[in-house]
């Protein structure tokens, strides 16, 4: 009876084995056939392996030196106004700061004031003048602060969840530069510039005045326009001809730091548009606005060029939307940009290449020959070391390759170089686990027990040494996972899942394995 429930126990294992890889195989077609965002599901390639957009872009991290200037100027500005020190005025020029006619009286409150930002020093070379510069710390605490500000903006524009480029790289390279790499076939080259260059800056003014066209805006203000004033276009993306020329103030009523949220959206006629929800602060003020305005025309701008121009119609909090002549694609790269937030300064591209897939097609050639190969040799040496309990490992094998893909296809993983050296690493990992419990089984029966009490002893002591080795070798690759970038990250996903398989396929295959043969049954000697 003992053995009928065995044998029906391992029939049981091999059942669910087996539907375990089926449903997840179909889960992954089902995957691969009803997204509707990307053409190539399933595994996906690295820049490595098929090629793609290679881009070095360089960050003016002087124009944030001259916006930390602009910071200071208006407050020194302030706190003269509160001390009543007499200057003809404050100038940025140059990444310096110049203070122009002060009064012989107010030089000591002047540079007392300077001298307790604690961030400027005075030029050299500037003996009687009052010109100031940055001190080195804060100026090297400018320029780091601003790299990572425009890396954490382009990491979430390219590697957007919803979006965005997925499989994407975006790393520092050198003090004011940052890599950028898409592999091939993941978007349109202008869309993904577009993405990069665009600085994002969303601001909310109220429109003064309004014509068809600047010329004619123009022509109602001769004597020019007041300083505070400035003229700004909408423009038609398909025929980039002017819609319409908006007077507004320089100064925004409403900037996009207060964002919460972007969607794309469509309105009533299934017109594509971007709804946004600003956070308790921004629904505040953009409340108090809209109240405050009601019957004007609110601008939506977006780097220095309107996008729309409604009429408001009541009070808005919170949400709002922003409509526009644009394209489906359009409004979604907008919301993507919103979501990311502004760049703190501009990027421009400085050097592009474009990788092709041969170098990657050899690469693929000769892992997946390395790959065979290692396998090979594993299969052959356990057959031949162990007997038929090697056998009993190479089918262990076989299964947590074919789930190992599986698994990787199922969460659309991206397979690159490292991610094929993950692969042949796991195929030795996975047969190290049944050596260490092959040897234990062959401890027990040196020691005298029997073929079913030697196989249940060697996996019970063995299990805990397995599971040990697997989850620091785990530890180390969620690490790599977490602070590595592009290929690392593509070797710790594959070690990750391989670990995770190559534990099941040793303790739950192999031991099931067993479990058909000997199994219950009585045999003088254990092929192993």
């Amino acid at each position: 009876m003992s053995g009928l429930t065995l044998r029906a126990g391992s029939l049981l294992a091999l059942i669910l084995i087996f539907s375990f890889i089926a449903l997840g195989n179909f889960v992954s077609k089902e995957e691969r056939q009803q997204s509707p965002l990307w053409a190539d599901e399933g595994i996906r390639l690295g820049l490595d392996l098929q090629g793609g957009i290679h881009w070095v872009v360089g960050v003016a991290i002087d124009e944030a030196v001259k916006h930390e200037l602009e910071f200071l100027r208006t407050n020194l500005l302030e706190q003269m106004e509160e001390q009543r020190a007499e200057v003809q005025g404050i100038l940025v020029e140059d990444s310096r700061l110049e203070i122009v006619g002060i009064a012989p009286k107010d030089a000591d409150v002047v540079a007392g004031l300077v001298e307790d930002f604690g961030s400027l020093r005075r030029a050299p070379g500037t003996e009687g003048l009052a010109v100031y510069q940055l001190t080195d710390d804060w100026n090297q605490e400018i320029r780091e602060r601003t790299m990572a500000q425009v890396l954490e903006v382009l990491r979430r524009r390219i590697d957007d969840p919803v979006r965005g480029i997925p499989d994407s790289v975006v790393t520092r390279q050198g003090d004011d530069r940052v890599l950028v790499q898409i592999p091939g076939g993941q978007i349109d080259r202008g869309r993904a510039r577009q993405l990069l260059k665009s600085t994002g800056f969303l601001e909310f003014k109220i429109v003064l005045d309004q014509a068809d066209t600047r010329a004619l805006l123009e022509a109602r203000y001769p004597e020019g326009i007041a300083e505070d004033h400035e003229i700004s276009v909408e423009v038609d993306s398909e025929t980039e001809q002017v819609v319409s020329a908006y007077l507004l103030s320089k100064a925004p009523d409403l900037t996009g730091d207060y964002l919460d949220d972007a969607r794309l959206n469509w309105d009533q006629q299934q017109r594509p548009l971007v709804t946004f929800r600003f956070n308790p602060e921004g629904g505040r003020i953009f409340g108090q606005l809209t109240e405050e305005n009601i019957g004007s025309q609110l601008a939506i701008i977006l780097d220095e060029e309107v996008y729309s121009a409604p009429v408001i119609r009541s009070r808005i909090s919170t949400n709002g939307q922003i409509e526009g002549r644009f394209t489906v694609q359009q409004a979604a790269d907008l919301a993507v940009v919103l979501r990311a937030g502004a760049l703190s300064v501009p990027v421009v591209i400085e050097e592009e290449r474009s990788v092709g897939p041969a170098l990657g097609q050899d690469s693929i050639v000769s892992g997946t020959r390395a790959s065979v190969a290692g396998l090979a040799l594993v299969l052959v040496f356990s057959a031949l070391y162990y007997r038929m309990s090697g056998i009993y490992a190479s089918l262990a094998l076989l299964f947590n390759l074919i789930l190992l893909v599986g698994v990787m296809s199922l969460f659309e993983a991206t397979l690159t170089l490292p991610g094929i050296a993950g692969l042949v690493l796991t195929v030795g990992m996975a047969i190290d686990a049944n050596v260490i419990i092959f040897e234990r089984i062959r401890e027990e029966l040196r020691a005298g027990k029997n073929a079913r009490t030697a196989v249940a002893r060697g996996f019970s002591r063995a299990k805990f040494t397995v599971l040990d080795a697997n989850i620091t070798t785990l530890i180390t690759a969620l690490i790599l996972f977490e602070f590595g970038t592009g290929p690392i990250k593509g070797f710790a996903v594959t070690l990750s899942v391989g670990i995770l398989t190559s534990v099941f396929a040793a303790l739950v295959v192999t031991r099931t394995l067993f479990m058909l043969y000997p199994g219950g049954r009585t045999v003088p000697h254990l092929s192993i």
